[in-house]
């Protein structure tokens, strides 16, 4: 009787093991058309327990050697504190989402965007394609009273990386990298034309060649919100973002201290962030270093002439910084391959980078400009950020703000676009 029963007991618990399976893959959510499965856009939820009651999930999940991801983080429960109001990360309406629009980050950096940009092209480089790019920005510029900015009218325009229409495929959790980049170049530049180079995919050979194609179709600013822990194999395609006569923005990361390239290139404009928040006295607005933002000293890279700190032999990261923190982020219009929203809170410091590249933009000095040398001679046009931290490093300025400059929020964040 025991030998029969042992059949019908290994039977009975293969049945719970097979019906917990099943009703765990049925609670998953279904993947977006264009992804390569749902981890491809939608990554874990992480929790931040300094903001308690905040959970944000990255845009990108981590990728292989060779390639970069993205570094977009969007909220996916409530989070009370930034923005101009409160609410869940996704919603029907930016005031919902949280999340900072165009006039709270001119108010913030003091930027000129109603007078300047005019003329000028920024880049965004991007990894596979987003079918919905243009109408996703059409809603947010409606919304916020920007000025259309279309292919019809030649302010938007986007190309493969060869600059070509033969797009590649489309993958949704890209697809949220490139409407936050784009969102924040209009938030802050509005005036500007915008050119998206969508890349073959997240290696860095074709990511570096999609830069350098923006580059030949004569963007003056290229923002990289991208990237991957430096590495030997990175040295291979510095030379792709070395373009006299264009400024490249690209973001430190979101993983604290510790370098990723390219920001650790010396021929970009490393872009860390910060948290901002609303004070009622001063500036109007407080800032601190974001603990997520990346930092430290490139084992690979020359030290840059107009970079004098002595605690990296090589190229410090960063130079500069702008808003990162999720949880005083910014919103953002998006609907491809994801559910909920269309308003969505982000950050990561591929809010950042784009924003600073706007700033040059703004400026109108890109062609002029060597690198990421201009801030260093203009330190006294940003706000220096002098609290936080974003990792440990001994307690050195490698990744704690003090006073002047420090790697995680690099010589400050933008008080108007004097030091672009």
């Amino acid at each position: 009787m025991r030998l029969r029963r042992r059949p019908a007991v290994a039977i009975a618990l293969t049945t719970i093991v097979l019906l917990a399976l099943a009703a765990r893959a049925s609670a998953r959510p279904a993947a977006g058309p264009g992804t390569r499965g749902a981890a491809a856009h939608r990554g874990p939820a992480h929790r931040d327990a300094a903001h308690r009651g905040l959970a944000y999930r990255d845009a990108c999940p981590a990728a292989p050697r060779g390639y970069a991801r993205c570094f977009a983080r969007l909220v996916v429960a409530p989070a009370r504190s930034g923005g101009t109001s409160s609410g869940p990360g996704l919603a029907s309406a930016p005031s919902a989402s949280g999340g900072y629009g165009p006039a709270d980050l001119r108010s913030a950096y003091r930027l000129p965007s109603a007078t300047g940009g005019a003329g000028r092209t920024v880049a965004v480089v991007a990894a596979y394609d987003h079918p919905a790019a243009e109408a996703d920005l059409a809603r947010y510029r409606a919304w916020f009273g920007l000025p259309s900015c279309t292919a019809d009218s030649g302010c938007f325009r986007k190309v493969d990386q060869r600059g070509g229409s033969a797009l590649p495929p489309p993958q949704a959790g890209w697809a949220q990298e490139i409407s936050l980049d784009v969102d924040m170049v209009s938030a802050v530049c509005p005036r500007c034309r915008i050119l998206l180079v969508e890349a073959d995919s997240g290696s860095l050979a074709d990511l570096a060649a999609a830069v350098s194609r923006a580059a030949a179709m004569g963007a003056e600013v290229i923002s990289n919100s991208y990237g991957t822990p430096e590495s030997p194999d990175a040295s291979r395609f510095d030379a792709a973002y070395d373009h006299p006569g264009h400024v490249l923005t690209a973001a430190a990361g979101d993983s604290g201290y510790g370098p990723y390239f390219p920001a650790s290139s010396q021929y970009v404009t490393a872009v860390g962030g910060t948290r901002l928040t609303r004070t009622s006295g001063g500036r109007g607005w407080s800032e601190s270093v974001w603990r997520g933002s990346g930092s430290g000293c490139s084992k690979l890279f020359p030290k840059p002439s107009w970079q004098s700190d002595h605690g990296c032999a090589k190229r410090t990261v960063a130079d500069v910084s702008a808003v990162a923190d999720p949880a005083t982020g910014v919103a953002v219009y998006h609907t491809y391959g994801v559910r909920g929203g269309p308003w969505r809170k982000a950050g990561g410091t591929s809010v950042a980078a784009p924003i600073v590249a706007a700033a040059y933009a703004l400026a109108g000095n890109a062609a002029s400009v060597r690198y990421g040398s201009f801030p260093y001679a203009h330190a006294g046009s940003l706000n220096d950020v002098t609290a936080g931290a974003n990792g440990s490093c001994g307690g050195s300025y490698l990744c704690t703000a003090e006073p002047g400059y420090d790697g995680p929020s690099g010589l400050g964040t933008p008080n108007g676009s004097g030091a672009f």
